[in-house]
């Protein structure tokens, strides 16, 4: 981000507000982390994306989410004076405790926010009192 008038100058000559500068880039998503009674919940922030955007995997208790948000250049060619919308891949990894079912995730994208449900495994126990013998 620009911090004087000359840093803004130097960025609108050098990089101009062209969005395929960004282009190739990574990003990453800012995540909310909830904890229910009987899951998780992960809230990426991600706007302006559509479902088949993502790409959701679970591997040996690790929860992986990538995607990519494109820069659609329209045809009736807007004229940006700025854009701070961050375009290209990301990826995030979430190691899972034991104690959840990792056959029933589930995700749903809305409002620019995918939430990924991850349920609890009520049968496993994740704490226990053990007594000295």
């Amino acid at each position: 981000r620009p911090v004087s008038f000359n840093s803004f100058l130097d960025k609108f000559f050098n990089e101009g507000f062209d969005p395929s500068f960004n282009a190739g880039s990574t990003f990453t998503p800012q995540v909310d982390i909830l904890e229910h009674e009987k899951s998780f919940e992960i809230q990426l922030a991600l706007p302006g994306m559509n479902k088949k955007d993502f790409s959701i995997e679970m591997n040996d208790g690790t929860l992986t989410i990538s995607g990519e948000r494109k820069f659609e250049n329209e045809k009736n060619e807007k004229n940006y004076r700025s854009i701070e919308t961050r375009y290209g891949s990301f990826k995030r990894s979430f190691h899972l405790p034991n104690d959840i079912k990792s056959e029933n995730v589930e995700a749903r994208y809305e409002n620019g926010i995918l939430h990924v449900m991850v349920p609890k495994d009520e049968q496993k126990l994740t704490k226990r009192l053990i007594s000295v013998k």
